[in-house]
């Protein structure tokens, strides 16, 4: 029988770059999944490919494939979903993710069970007494001149509770974006998030174009969300990333947002509730 956290709490293992394992009551999220090994390319369109720098801290052979009730997914790129996750995970298992990646993820892929979200769309994911409202939000993954080469993203918010409806405890998966001004309408809908999930690193094209936030974007994400807490993920994995997590937590760091800073390196399990952040 599978470890459970906390009543009204997730336990969430950080595999590397931004796959994470999240477990809350009976369900178990995947994000992301990324098992590429340090060496590997990762290929990201149009003949742009990228090293891993890493191993991840779990094999995909490892997962608790049995248990898991989706897969959370934020864009098709190689470094968020890669051959490895393609052959590995089971073509019965339900994806939500994007329009766009929902199409070729079923009518390419083989997942049969791929949910397409709109932003502010929703999907509910039930096991047992344990409920997740999964709703697409807001994200941008490069500036106007770049933005149809990159396939579209999403942001996700993660909202935990029971079949009642009562919701315990709201997560933010930021996804690949850029800060922009749709960013805001996140925060002025959902102003009491728990966690942060943020995607860095930087992430540099050919030519010096910036496709994630890097340490200045991350830190003025945390200034206008203001979660209680913030897991800096997507940031030292491959060879274009360009902003490394110190210069985050140095930024995030002067503009007061210490405390709200959950370091967890891959392998590591943080355990996240409602608690305001001291």
């Amino acid at each position: 029988m599978q470890h459970r956290p906390p009543e009204g709490t997730a336990e969430i293992l950080f595999i590397g770059n931004a796959t994470l394992l999240i477990r809350y009551g009976k369900l178990a999220l995947l994000t992301d999944p990324n098992f590429l090994h340090r060496g590997q390319l990762a290929h990201l369109g149009y003949g742009l490919v990228s090293r891993r720098l890493t191993e991840p801290a779990v094999d995909i052979s490892e997962l608790p494939h049995e248990d898991l009730d989706a897969v959370v997914l934020s864009h098709l790129h190689g470094d968020h979903f890669d051959r490895v996750a393609r052959r590995g995970l089971d073509r019965g298992l339900p994806f939500v993710s994007t329009p766009h990646a929902s199409r070729l993820l079923q009518g390419l892929f083989g997942f049969h069970r791929a949910v397409g979200l709109k932003t502010w769309q929703s999907h509910t994911l039930l096991r047992g007494d344990s409920l997740v409202r999964i709703t697409s939000l807001p994200g941008r993954h490069a500036p106007a001149p770049a933005r149809a080469l990159l396939p579209p993203v999403m942001g996700s918010l993660l909202e935990f509770g029971d079949r009642s409806g009562e919701i315990r405890l709201v997560v933010y998966l930021t996804g690949d974006t850029l800060m922009y001004d749709g960013l805001r309408e996140i925060a002025r809908r959902h102003p009491d998030i728990h966690l942060a999930v943020m995607h860095l690193g930087g992430t540099t094209l050919p030519g010096g174009m910036v496709v994630t936030m890097d340490a200045e974007q991350g830190a003025d994400l945390l200034d206008l969300i203001r979660p209680r807490r913030a897991l800096p993920v997507h940031h030292e994995d491959y060879t274009v990333f360009r902003s490394p997590l110190s210069d985050f937590l140095a930024e995030a760091g002067r503009r007061g947002h210490d405390a709200r800073i959950l370091r967890c390196s891959p392998g590591e399990r943080v355990t996240v509730g409602s608690e305001v952040a001291a």
